[in-house]
């Protein structure tokens, strides 16, 4: 087993004094004072709060450089100081993909025309899908909808915006046959939205004889860029949206912003609390030398009956939990994205008693309320040649969205490398808020273990990556969320954490 130990940094004022040491578990706190802290949590995600919240993701330019992207699709410059920003990649329709541009009166669906390629067309392997698509209150959310040959098998894809109401995406694999198409759009108007379904558009593919290999629009590929999840199982109730608050500069003055990442709960094997898996990005700010405020973790939100965006945790499944700290490698805390990417792992720890809100789970312990996912630290399969679904590299990478809130989002194919440190999903394209949530390998029956967490991709194309669990910190940081003492991690904002030193 590799030796633990905690290590005092300047943001980490850890109580009595420990700096070097596994710290052995203690009691619990008081259990009145952990129900008030849970309600103020609670209490302080109005639903103005959870809409303004943004998602946390990370990106790189072909220069190296760091960006965060904002709601409006720009990307900001992360952990550098200056003016340095991109304009959104592609226009933004006239409300943001999150809703909130429309009206409450509004009672009439979208209106979808210019479907491409048209029914009765030919395509070849590949092809660029777009359709217009317009809506007085703005559009929430576009899928694009491909039936296979055998007029059962279905696969959805997002498609980009691309200014003058048209939304477009190019798809490729398809093998002769013949297939069909439709799309499915949703506005922003209040009340969840209206939702249009075009018929169905019939197309024929001849790839001249060539068949096609791999990519984003079926095939032997099998490939899924980005669509909601549909596959229930134990992924479905592990993995939930955490909302959080991170601070505006290193002072901690002037305010604090809210974002949005995914978690997924984990088997910890330990009495007394549950242990969240997530990226550290959602955890601790690298960038203003802070952890976390203010966190509630949602498990299934996708299958809430309220709009997404609200407060009431009764109306969520399962309610909500308010994890007490969060646990990071110290090697994220010392260093800024992307010189710190190799540790873009960490932990919220969640009490068994006075962390729940809501729903009534048949458990107040979270992970009774659901079954945790194994955490897997072997090095799993990659680059193993072969394209089809049933390679031992497939990988399912998934998390929630924040352009399709409350849906639960996945991206699947073969998984490689990047570099050193991350694996890689290149087609992956999850949408917003999807940062910290599971990568699974292999996916069974919507279980399997878990490998990476979504963590950052490139500016410039599609594409995740996930730091590698096998050979690195990661166990170790696990450890110490499974055993440090409660009252030894401060409670005041941007210090309820630890940052655990590894060998």
């Amino acid at each position: 087993m590799m030796k633990r130990s905690l290590v005092c940094v300047p943001v980490l004022v850890l109580a009595m004094g420990h700096c070097s040491g596994a710290i052995a578990a203690g009691p619990p706190a008081d259990a009145a004072a952990a129900a008030a802290a849970r309600q103020r949590v609670v209490d302080h995600w109005t639903p103005e709060r959870r809409a303004a919240a943004t998602p946390r993701d990370l990106f790189l330019d072909p220069h190296g450089k760091a960006y965060m992207r904002r709601a409006d699709g720009a990307l900001i410059a992360y952990g550098r100081a200056g003016g340095d920003q991109l304009s959104a990649s592609n226009p933004v329709p006239a409300a943001r993909p999150g809703g909130g541009g429309g009206g409450g009166s509004d009672a009439t669906p979208p209106s979808i025309s210019g479907m491409a390629p048209a029914d009765g067309a030919t395509i070849a392997a590949s092809a660029t899908f777009s359709a217009v698509i317009t809506d007085a209150s703005g559009i929430r959310s576009v899928s694009f909808v491909v039936t296979y040959p055998d007029g059962v098998t279905t696969q959805s894809f997002t498609p980009t915006f691309v200014g003058n109401d048209t939304w477009e995406t190019n798809l490729q694999g398809f093998s002769d046959g013949q297939w069909s198409w439709q799309v499915v759009a949703k506005d922003a108007a209040k009340g969840g939205g209206n939702t249009a379904t075009s018929a169905p558009s019939g197309f024929a593919v001849d790839t001249g004889g060539g068949g096609s290999g791999g990519g984003g629009g079926g095939g032997g590929s099998y490939i899924t860029t980005n669509a909601g999840w549909v596959g229930g199982g134990v992924v479905q109730t592990a993995a939930g949206r955490i909302y959080f608050e991170m601070p505006g500069n290193p002072k901690r003055k002037g305010g604090w912003s809210g974002y949005v990442c995914s978690g997924t709960v984990a088997t910890d094997a330990t009495s007394g609390r549950s242990v969240i898996l997530t990226a550290a990005h959602c955890v601790y700010d690298d960038a203003n030398k802070a952890f976390a405020r203010n966190v509630l973790f949602i498990p299934n939100q996708d299958a809430t009956t309220g709009t997404g965006t609200d407060r009431d945790c009764s109306n969520d499944p399962l309610g909500c939990w308010v994890p007490s700290f969060g646990a990071v490698d110290v090697n994220w805390t010392t260093r800024t994205f992307p010189d710190n990417v190799a540790w873009d792992y960490a932990f919220y720890v969640v009490r068994d008693s006075g962390a729940h809100s809501g729903t009534s789970a048949g458990s107040e312990v979270l992970d009774v309320a659901v079954t945790p996912m194994a955490i897997s630290f072997a090095t799993p399969a990659y680059d193993d040649g072969d394209p089809s679904a049933t390679s031992v590299d497939f990988t399912h990478a998934l998390g929630y969205s924040y352009s399709d809130d409350p849906t639960f989002m996945y991206c699947a194919e073969d998984m490689t490398l990047e570099g050193t440190v991350n694996w890689w999903l290149p087609s992956c394209g999850l949408s917003g808020g999807a940062s910290g949530g599971p990568w699974v390998q292999p996916m069974s029956g919507g279980d399997g273990p878990l490998i990476s967490v979504n963590s950052w991709g490139y500016t410039t194309a599609p594409g995740m990556a996930g730091p590698k669990f096998s050979g690195t910190s990661t166990e170790c940081v696990f450890g110490e969320a499974r055993g440090v003492d409660f009252l030894a991690v401060p409670t005041t904002d941007g210090d309820a954490g630890i940052a655990v030193s590894c060998p």
